[in-house]
């Protein structure tokens, strides 16, 4: 499927989504909240890629949302009070939906940040497993200066990125954390001195994960996200059932120490893709 809000490619096991509306600061348009979910289900579903790096054309990483969204009938407002109210409930869900399928993907996902994540972009961010910056780049709860509160993700996950009190600063002032802020504070891995570098240090990030065995990655992913939303004993459980089920030492365990003796570059089976049970052959 051709997108129109952002480039798709996969190479050697790495996808790379790419907002290609620089014009338009790479706004999150109607389009974008009907392409990105369906993207985001073909690349875990297909199973072929082992990584996703996202980044951004032009100034700005992404802007938030696009002012044409609230214009574009998306947003129903009947005479019943108890049903436009349930309808925005359920419009809000679904978005937020959305930005958790960045979290729930089994695959590792990346961000490279240039210019501006603000808004509906940082809870994006915020969902994606690892962050980097460019030097210029910046990150904003922008949605307080419009009169509300942000309500796709920022406000439950950045809280456990960052202090809390900061991420409540941020929260309540609107103001701009820059890359080096964002460093110090944990929220960001890396700052780099221009978005070229970033990207292609990202990009060989992502390959080097993508060299690993996936099942071990998603491995790595699933425990960490339970870990974080559970206590350690229920998080140790959690560890050991999955253990019980995963850990087949005769498969990747044994590629890595036979490919290691051999001294070559393992070679690691795909996850298999998720809807293949319901595909005819």
């Amino acid at each position: 499927m051709g997108y129109s809000t952002f480039d798709l490619t996969i190479n050697n096991h790495v996808a790379h989504l790419r907002f290609n509306r620089p014009q338009k600061y790479n706004t999150m348009s109607l389009e974008f909240w009907r392409e990105f979910p369906h993207a985001i289900n073909a690349i875990d579903e297909g199973a072929q890629a082992r990584v996703l790096v996202i980044s951004g054309e032009g100034k700005h990483f992404c802007a938030g949302m696009d002012l044409s969204v609230f214009t574009s009938g998306a947003i129903k407002r009947p005479k019943d009070p108890a049903r436009r109210n349930e309808h925005m409930r359920q419009l809000v869900l679904q978005l937020q939906a959305i930005i958790s399928s960045v979290e729930n993907m089994r695959i590792p996902v990346l961000a490279a940040i240039q210019g501006g994540a603000i808004g509906g972009a940082l809870d994006l961010v915020c969902a994606c497993d690892c962050r980097y910056m460019s030097e210029d780049a910046f990150v904003s709860i922008e949605e307080i200066r419009l009169g509300m509160a942000a309500d796709l993700g920022t406000l439950q996950r950045l809280p456990r990125l960052i202090a809390p009190g900061l991420a409540k600063e941020l929260a309540y002032t609107g103001r701009r954390m820059m890359s080096q802020e964002a460093l110090t504070s944990g929220l960001v891995n890396q700052v780099f001195g221009d978005a070229e570098t970033m990207l292609k240090v990202v990009m060989e990030l992502a390959q080097t994960i993508a060299n690993h065995s996936p099942l071990a990655v998603h491995g790595c992913k699933e425990i960490m996200n339970y870990g974080r939303d559970h206590d350690i004993a229920n998080a140790l459980k959690y560890q050991a059932t999955w253990q019980a089920g995963m850990l087949q030492p005769e498969v990747d365990m044994m590629e890595a120490m036979t490919s290691k003796d051999q001294k070559r570059n393992p070679e690691y089976g795909d996850l298999l893709p998720t809807n293949s049970a319901f595909i005819k052959s």
